[in-house]
Formats: C-alpha cells, sequence, structure tokens
C-alpha cells in the first residue's frame, strides 16, 4: 500500500521589518532611518540625498518629455501680413505661435512661462520649459526697445518683450513656423540652429570656452546662410560674456 505523505505548508520567509530591499530609494533608506531612531545629522544626509535623486528623476522625465514633444508634426503658419513703404511680408504673430506649441507641451506635462527684466535701455526675456515633476530649462534673449515705426516709448518697450517672447520659445522648444518669418531683416532664423548654439553659449563656463563658441557659431550660421539668427545669437553671446566678466 502506498502511503500518503503528509504535504506540510512550506515555511514563509518574510523580510525584516527593517530590512533593505536591493533597490531601495533614498526615500525608502530614510523611512528605515526614522523607524530606527536615527540622529539628526543622518536624517539631514539622507534628506539631501532624497532631493538630489529627486532631481535626477525630473531631468529624467523632462529628457524624455521633451524627446516626446519634439517627435509631434507641430505647423505654425504665418498669420499676419506687414506692410509698409517698400516692404510686404507675413510674420506669425506670438499667439500663433503659443496656440500651436503650449497644448503639445501640456500633453507631455511641460509647461512655459516667460520672466521678464529691463536693465536701462536693454531689455531680457527668458523662456522657462519646466516638467511637471519640476526640472526646467531655459533660452535667454536681450535686445533693446524697438524703435520702428511711430511707438510711443511703452510700445517700443512692448514691441521688443513680444518678439523676444516668440523666439525665446521657439528657441527653447525647437519649433519653426511654416517658411520661417524673419520680420524683414532678410533671411529666416533656423529655430533648431539657434537653440543649439545658444543652448552653446549659456552653458560656456568662461570668457575663452565662449569665444571658441562664438567662433564656430559664426562658422555655422555662415554655413546656414542665416543671417538672421546670426545676429540673435551674437545678443545672447554678448549677455553670456558680460556675466562672466
Amino acid at each position: 500500500m502506498n502511503a500518503i505523505a503528509e504535504i506540510k505548508p512550506q515555511e514563509v520567509m518574510t523580510t525584516p521589518r527593517n530590512a533593505v530591499a536591493p533597490s531601495a530609494t533614498p526615500a525608502d533608506l530614510l523611512r528605515i532611518a526614522v523607524e530606527n531612531g536615527a540622529d539628526l545629522d543622518r536624517l539631514e544626509k539622507l534628506m539631501a540625498l532624497q532631493e538630489r535623486w529627486e532631481a535626477n528623476e525630473a531631468r529624467k522625465a523632462y529628457v524624455a518629455a521633451m524627446t516626446a514633444f519634439k517627435a509631434e508634426k507641430l505647423t505654425i503658419f504665418k498669420g499676419k501680413k506687414v506692410e509698409y513703404t517698400g516692404t510686404s511680408y507675413m510674420h506669425a504673430e506670438l499667439s500663433d505661435v503659443t496656440e500651436v506649441i503650449c497644448p503639445a507641451l501640456a500633453r507631455h506635462q511641460l509647461s512655459h512661462r516667460w520672466d521678464v527684466a529691463q536693465d536701462a535701455d536693454r531689455i531680457t526675456v527668458d523662456c522657462v520649459i519646466t516638467h511637471v515633476l519640476g526640472h526646467s530649462e531655459k533660452v535667454t534673449m536681450q535686445a533693446m526697445p524697438d524703435n520702428s515705426g511711430k511707438k510711443n516709448a511703452i510700445q517700443q518697450v512692448a514691441s521688443t518683450i513680444t518678439y523676444l517672447q516668440r523666439y525665446t520659445l521657439l528657441a527653447a522648444t525647437g519649433v519653426a513656423t511654416k517658411g520661417q518669418d524673419d520680420d524683414a531683416q532678410g533671411g529666416g532664423i533656423d529655430t533648431d540652429l539657434l537653440a543649439e548654439w545658444v543652448e552653446r553659449a549659456n552653458a560656456a563656463i568662461n570668457l575663452d570656452a565662449l569665444r571658441a563658441t562664438r567662433k564656430m557659431a559664426g562658422e555655422a550660421f555662415k554655413d546656414a546662410n542665416d543671417l538672421a539668427g546670426w545676429n540673435a545669437f551674437k545678443v545672447v553671446a554678448d549677455a553670456k560674456a558680460k556675466e562672466l566678466q
């Protein structure tokens, strides 16, 4: 007769409450430290580690979101015709740009804002792109008040701010308008090229590095026959030079 073996439940292996899992995050380590009554110095170090970890995760999320954003096929049409003596051209207004870019950014948990400052006769606009997890990157441009036409002092400032807002947003997102407008300056701006060299200029750690970047940028814009882009880049490079002095 075959004996019927008694089947006993296997012993359940439990993980000690304060054990550290192989994939523990700094937040897990902080929780365990609190449960074990760690001293304040250790808790502060773990909190700093957690903050660095969160910042890195936010940066990676930002890069992933921007990659997905740039995969979208966005078309920005020039909606306004400008005509005055001897000149006629179409250009995309700020509203044409934001109506296309802002919803696309939002679909990828990204948003933008502009920071505007004026120092004497120079206007500075920062376009800041921020991911929902907190990581931000910005593009900065500067220009003088627009004294073309018959604008009063306030209108001159407002015109320049609008212009800089439009181009910083295009540069920060790497988006170009359909048949990129040149605002009657004799050449369209390649916003992808401009964004690349603005980023390199802002990353320069000293004047020597900035000079080298400026020289290479000059060659790149010359090859692209992009005079308007080169002029926009020089504004950024000049501002960076003042910052590094």
